[in-house]
């Protein structure tokens, strides 16, 4: 992990502690290592997925441990639960100051993250032209990859 990644971290960190702090929250070792998977993670991962990981490291950590951690991660700022049609809420590290948008594949449930600042700038011109002030948005583009299309 770079000097940068490695900073972002240090402020998630932070902002999590903080956060805790505030609510009374404690920190446990198992709330710990769950946060430090999920930090370290650049996929969308579902409870199962991150479970799965977490259980490499800590074999008795449980369902409930995972789900309760993403909970109050999504809580205080420091996850984003998506939703891509499947039935299944996946998470992504809530990066500050980070916008991206979503391909997603019907077909594989691929995901790709893009960023187009055309995209953008048409986004923010519409909202204005409509007379929003817009806070935020989400961008979800669902089709089939070019993987997908091969194997038909």
């Amino acid at each position: 992990m770079g000097a940068t990644a490695e900073h972002d971290v240090e402020q998630l960190r932070a902002r999590l502690n903080d956060y805790m702090a505030r609510h009374g929250l404690r920190s446990t070792e198992q709330r710990r290592l769950v946060t430090e998977m999920f930090f370290a993670s650049r996929d969308h991962l579902s409870i199962e997925e991150l479970l799965d990981r977490v259980r490499i490291e800590e074999p008795r950590i449980g369902y409930a441990t995972v789900y309760r951690t993403l909970k109050l991660l999504k809580d205080c700022g420091l996850a984003f639960e998506r939703h891509f049609g499947d039935g299944v809420s996946r998470y992504e590290v809530a990066w500050a100051d980070e916008h991206h948008d979503h391909l997603i594949c019907t077909e594989c449930e691929k995901i790709i993250e893009f960023e187009d600042s055309d995209i953008e700038e048409l986004q923010h011109n519409v909202a204005q032209r409509l007379g929003f002030n817009l806070t935020r948005h989400k961008l979800e583009l669902y089709g089939i990859c070019a993987g997908c299309q091969a194997k038909e």
